[in-house]
């Protein structure tokens, strides 16, 4: 199997999140003056770095199951002197116990749901359900999580699960948020430009890798292969169809 480069070499976040949408969230969370910060899914840890760097009296869990996204987020920790307050821990976030000031989860409510090997809809009530008692009242919640943007397609969601009703669309995760226990601050979805930068970052690592190998190489087909299944779902399929809604809550 071919060996690609990170993810976070291309990527700022895991997730389609410009610059500005991230100060935003950071601003959001940073803004109840935490003194416990709990990033659900951290992968390589930049949001959670943000929030603990606006919010200095704060410390940090960061929890993933991806070791090498944990081991670059704690090389990170260290870099801009936040090593004494942000821990990054591979853990299932089942097994994390709160109370904490706020809490982020952004693409991880498979975590409580059925596994996405089962190609079913997302369990976005058993998701917030289990957040809301990591918080107490008045704690604060980024939560992010694939709606679709437009009615689906075949085109859309044959790369996805294959079914219409996989995700709900903006208005509906709202009412599901907010009849489980969370008042809405604010509402918004990804555009198409953080999409775009988003999916390129994963285009990104199969061009590295055909950039260092001889097109003879013994495993370059398949590498174009996968480059172009990425190519295909994307531009061909979901594109401008799925979304990422971020929902800004307060626990009520």
């Amino acid at each position: 199997m071919p060996t690609f480069t990170p993810l976070h070499h291309d990527l700022t976040f895991l997730s389609p999140l410009s610059e500005e949408r991230a100060a935003r969230l950071v601003a959001f969370l940073a803004g109840a003056h935490p003194s416990t910060v709990l990033d659900v899914g951290c992968g390589w840890g930049e949001l959670l770095l943000r929030v603990l760097e606006a919010a200095p009296s704060a410390q940090g869990l960061g929890v993933d199951l991806d070791e090498e996204s944990l081991a670059a987020a704690r090389e990170r920790a260290v870099r801009r002197g936040l090593a004494d307050r942000a821990v990054f821990e591979a853990r299932d976030a089942k097994q994390t116990a709160g109370p904490f000031d706020a809490v982020t989860c952004i693409g991880a409510s498979q975590i409580w749901g059925p596994d996405v090997s089962e190609a079913r809809p997302i369990d976005y009530a058993a998701a917030l359900t289990a957040l809301r008692a990591l918080l107490p009242r008045a704690g604060r919640l980024v939560y992010g999580e694939g709606i679709w943007s437009r009615p689906p397609t075949p085109a859309a969601t044959a790369p996805l699960a294959g079914r219409d009703d996989e995700f709900v669309a903006l208005g509906p995760l709202v009412e599901i948020a907010e009849a489980h226990g969370f008042a809405l601050v604010a509402a918004h979805d990804a555009s198409l430009d953080e999409w775009d930068a988003f999916e390129s970052g994963f285009t990104a690592g199969y061009a590295h890798w055909l950039a260092a190998h001889a097109p003879d190489d013994p495993e370059a087909e398949e590498v174009r292969r996968l480059a172009a299944r990425q190519h295909a779902s994307y531009l061909g399929g979901y594109r401008g169809v799925l979304g990422l809604a971020y929902l800004e809550l307060v626990a009520v």
